[in-house]
């Protein structure tokens, strides 16, 4: 029903209008009491088989919704009726801005993908623990953070390092998100002695805490084989607790797309099934050139259960989906949890 009516309809409107309509119509109807009942018998598969334990935390599946989708932490007690595993809120950052100039979200339809160039809207910090304060623990709850998009370079490590403080009571886990395109100047995200900086800052940071949280690094699907073996070492010598794999890419080879529409939308990241290939062979080098030794998280084009398989044969410890859930609907979760459980590998 949702490909065949809803998904048209939708469709028909701007993108990040729908996005706020559909928050509001979840959260209507999750008021009425039958209601999240019949979101969990629809979605939700419970089998202890599709547990998994990492970093220190328990998984009641493998399947999560990504950052960018929740940036505010406004709904994830109602998208846990959905059956997700575990959902991400953010990119999260110090103080309150609005991102990019509108129109900055654009759908590919012959490509099943988008393109953003959202740049780290988000209420600030301040706001989202107030929403995280209401949470009812149906389920893990990730913190993407990042720095404010005016903060000058010196002061990037600051800006994190404020959100993981401020943060850390109200999340299962973080993720440094240093590989988004769309926050202006990020070439020091992508540096491996800053990087090297930023992880020690934060685990030194958490290391203050009573009870300490895993941490782990998002990358972009854009780096080279040399990049990725900078990323392997950063992880051995800073035993960050994994990897997200992948960010948006920058690259825009063999769209259906024409030139002419990409050239009328402008820069931004693509998502969804163009950068599925990208995505998982980034996780397959990781995992293979590691001796998977350290978890990873497989998102990027993830538009049906095989999709989902790939990511996790090749190397992926859970997957995330983001713009699958929008072009395939709620019933991608529970498709996915189901062909895992007959997976006889996973």
């Amino acid at each position: 029903m949702y490909k065949l009516i809803i998904r048209p309809f939708l469709f028909l409107f701007d993108p990040e209008k729908v996005h706020y309509f559909i928050f509001s119509l979840i959260r209507i109807l999750c008021k009425f009491p039958f209601v999240p009942s019949i979101f969990r018998n629809l979605y939700q598969v419970n089998d202890k088989k599709l547990g998994r334990t990492l970093f220190g935390l328990h998984f009641t599946n493998p399947v999560g919704l990504a950052a960018g989708f929740d940036k505010n932490a406004v709904l994830y007690n109602e998208l846990a009726n959905f059956g997700f595993g575990f959902i991400e809120i953010g990119t999260v950052t110090p103080k309150a801005q609005i991102g990019n100039p509108k129109k900055r979200l654009f759908r590919l339809k012959d490509d099943e993908g988008i393109i953003n160039r959202m740049g780290f809207n988000n209420d600030g910090v301040e706001a989202v623990i107030k929403n995280l304060k209401k949470n009812k623990h149906k389920v893990i709850i990730g913190g993407n953070i990042g720095k404010n998009t005016d903060t000058i370079p010196d002061e990037y490590t600051q800006d994190y390092l404020e959100v993981f403080k401020e943060l850390h009571p109200f999340v299962d886990y973080f993720v440094l998100n240093v590989s988004c395109p769309n926050v202006g100047s990020h070439a020091k995200l992508n540096d491996k002695k800053y990087l090297l900086e930023l992880i020690t800052s934060c685990q030194n940071q958490n290391n203050l805490f009573q009870i300490k949280k895993p941490i782990l690094l998002k990358i972009a699907p854009d780096l080279n084989n040399e990049q990725l073996d900078e990323i392997i070492e950063l992880v051995a010598e800073t035993k960050i607790d994994g990897v997200i794999a992948s960010n948006t890419s920058t690259t825009r080879d063999n769209l259906k797309v024409s030139k002419e529409r990409l050239t009328e939308i402008g820069y931004g990241g693509v998502s969804g099934q163009p950068i599925k290939s990208q995505s998982t062979k980034v996780i397959k080098y990781l995992a293979e050139h590691s001796n998977k030794s350290f978890p990873i998280i497989g998102v990027g084009g993830i538009h049906s259960a095989e999709d989902a398989l790939e990511k996790l044969n090749a190397g992926a410890d859970l997957v995330q989906i983001y713009t699958g859930f929008i072009y395939e609907g709620p019933g991608l979760i529970r498709k996915i949890n189901k062909a895992i459980l007959n997976a006889p590998t996973l």
